[in-house]
């Protein structure tokens, strides 16, 4: 799977750990920085990670910054990214499970990197349960508010 993933500086050091689990787990990562602890402004990577869903060349995308929360609000702006922030693998498998979350945001702060990591593999391992009537009808209201408030997303990858 391509896996896009990026953080600001306070994510830099979990991001770097996380992204070489996710290469060990045979994964093709695309890094989108930052690329150090130099103070930087984590809407600019969540709006990369992003970029590269709407573009189709990631199948998914990981956001990681202090808390995650900024990142999270970030990547929620943008059409098609369904991003959720995940400190227990139950919600990181159930985002894609349910709501077919195609972004999971870590806090750097919050978590060490051997939870990081379960986390992930839990998100990597999931897939969305399209057979269920409840989560396509549920997923489907989403992209109906995204289409009403976001009318950019027609002409995306990720307006299917």
């Amino acid at each position: 799977m391509k896996i896009a993933i990026a953080s600001d500086h306070a994510g830099f050091p979990l991001k770097e750990e996380v992204r070489d689990h996710i290469r060990k787990l045979g994964h093709e990562v695309h890094d989108l920085g930052a690329y150090n602890t130099e103070p930087s402004d984590y809407p600019d990577f969540a709006v990369l990670v992003g970029k590269e869903l709407m573009a189709g060349t990631a199948e998914r995308g990981i956001l990681i910054c202090g808390s995650g929360v900024g990142v999270c609000i970030a990547a929620n702006k943008m059409p098609g990214v369904r991003a959720g922030m995940c400190h227990d693998t139950y919600s990181a498998h159930q985002g894609v499970e349910h709501d077919e979350m195609n972004v999971l945001v870590l806090g750097a702060r919050i978590i060490g990197s051997a939870l990081a990591f379960e986390c992930v593999e839990s998100y990597l391992k999931a897939e969305f349960i399209a057979t269920e009537e409840r989560f396509v009808r549920r997923l489907n209201k989403v992209r109906a508010i995204e289409k009403q408030y976001m009318p950019s997303v027609a002409g995306t990858t990720l307006a299917s």
